[in-house]
């Protein structure tokens, strides 16, 4: 019988909580993941396949493995630290906060979101705005508004998640509290013993049919990682968990 990464009940109510294990059932305290990621646009689109390895909420590392003239490409972020690797130009570039906001891979999410992790429990604050019955789940609302201190691009953002935790919305909102972007699952199933959004599409909000999905092909939860695997080195060497 699948080991399930079930709610905590004494925490549904809590907004911190929701966030925080919403972040932890995709990551676990280590994991290897593989997916697939198209990237959409009015008159072309874009498939790729990637691997990617975590630790905790901090570490990731994520290597495109196709199409050919993209494999090996990969992404570092260490702590609050991020590191880009292009084999073609044999060169590792330390990513600047003034680029962070800038398209990762030519895709509908940015460098920030993917250094994000847990920058919703340190640098803003979360309250619950509507709680609602949904088939045999209860549905939390959540904003999440920034600190005045935080370095941070967004005016706020809202998020929708499940009282298993499962992700179903987060919408990024401007300063001018527009809404330009949304994350969406598309998909909810099953992949490594647990239950979350296996398919989520980025959709930019002031561009139509501008979107990103990624998906899980294949994912593992809490393995054994080499040491030293989110180092330069490893990015550079192409080595992996």
């Amino acid at each position: 019988m699948l080991a399930l990464f079930l709610a905590i009940p004494v925490a549904a109510q809590d907004a911190r909580a929701l966030v925080a294990g919403a972040i932890d059932l995709t990551r676990g305290t280590t994991s290897y993941a593989e997916m697939s990621m198209q990237i959409h646009r009015p008159d072309w689109q874009r498939n790729s396949s990637l691997v990617a390895w975590t630790s905790g909420r901090e570490d990731a590392l994520i290597r495109f493995t196709a199409p050919a003239k993209d494999a090996g490409n990969a992404t570092l972020k260490d702590d609050e630290k991020m590191w880009t690797f292009t084999p073609r130009l044999n060169r590792v570039i330390r990513l600047p906060y003034s680029l962070m906001a800038q398209s990762w891979a030519g895709s509908d999410f940015s460098y920030n979101d993917l250094s994000r992790t847990d920058t919703l429990l340190h640098d803003y604050t979360l309250s619950l705005l509507e709680t609602r019955q949904d088939e045999d789940h209860i549905v939390y609302t959540i904003e999440a508004v920034p600190h005045d201190d935080a370095p941070v691009v967004w005016g706020r953002e809202v998020l929708v998640l499940r009282d298993d935790y499962v992700l179903l919305s987060h919408t990024f909102h401007d300063q001018d509290d527009q809404p330009l972007k949304r994350l969406e699952a598309m998909e909810i199933g099953e992949k490594g013993g647990r239950i979350f959004a296996t398919r989520m599409r980025m959709v930019k909000l002031d561009e139509q049919d501008h979107w990103t999905e990624v998906s899980y092909d294949e994912v593992q939860f809490d393995v054994e990682l080499e040491e030293g695997l989110f180092t330069v080195y490893t990015l550079r060497s192409g080595a992996g968990g």
